[in-house]
């Protein structure tokens, strides 16, 4: 599974008539909605804006899929934008296709071809994140066995989201949910039995340059 992380665009010629793809980072129904709007008004002299989306509910536990055709042809526009995002498993994702009309019918085949298109070379010019189901933890500890314990983080690919450094150690991190009986067993044994880590949570979580992010 794969979020938005940073949308790109893409404009597509076919017969005069210009597609041009604008791909947006959204994490909600409204939002996404919201950035439909804008597009809009930017093009509002454009003949069709269709759009699809794939957005979590608010409680994470749903996937939301919404396209439009906005006046094209049912199943010509909306439909195959959204099963581009779909098959690729793209969430928090919105993309609009603005049609410019250049005066010649593309006919269903084409207008499908030429909203696809258009969907998929603004997909190569935006960056993608990997999503993958973890169990975030709470871990208490002394400075002793900080060592051992970040040691062990690397070994099992668990991820720090906060850390607090004070007369202890305290940190919040997320551990993937096929290495945690692992991670846990071994935290174990380096603390002799002795429980140490609290909060466990099921997520779903990213990483990017700038750090781990809950979803």
């Amino acid at each position: 599974m794969w979020i938005l992380s940073h949308g790109g665009t893409a404009e597509y010629v076919e017969k005069r008539s210009r597609f041009i793809a604008t791909l947006i980072p959204v994490t909600s129904e409204s939002e996404a909605q919201e950035q439909i709007g804008i597009l809009k008004k930017k093009y509002y002299d454009a003949r069709h804006n269709c759009y699809a989306y794939i957005v979590f509910s608010d409680n994470k536990k749903e996937v939301i899929e919404r396209s439009s055709d906005d006046g094209e042809p049912s199943g010509t526009a909306g439909r195959p934008m959204l099963d581009i995002l779909s098959g690729n498993e793209i969430r928090n994702i919105l993309v609009v296709v603005t049609r410019y009309f250049g005066g010649t019918l593309l006919g269903s085949g084409g207008l499908v071809r030429a909203y696809s298109t258009a969907v998929k070379d603004a997909l190569d010019n935006s960056d993608l994140t990997a999503i993958s189901d973890g169990i975030k933890i709470q871990i208490n500890l002394d400075y002793t066995n900080l060592g051992s314990v970040q040691y062990l983080m690397r070994e099992c690919d668990v991820s720090e989201v906060s850390s607090d450094f004070g007369d202890a150690v305290s940190m919040s991190v997320v551990v993937p949910s096929a290495r945690y009986d692992r991670f846990k067993e071994e935290l174990t044994q380096i603390f002799s039995g002795k429980q140490v880590f609290s909060e466990e949570e099921p997520v779903r979580y990213g990483r990017t340059d700038s750090g781990v992010f809950i979803l």
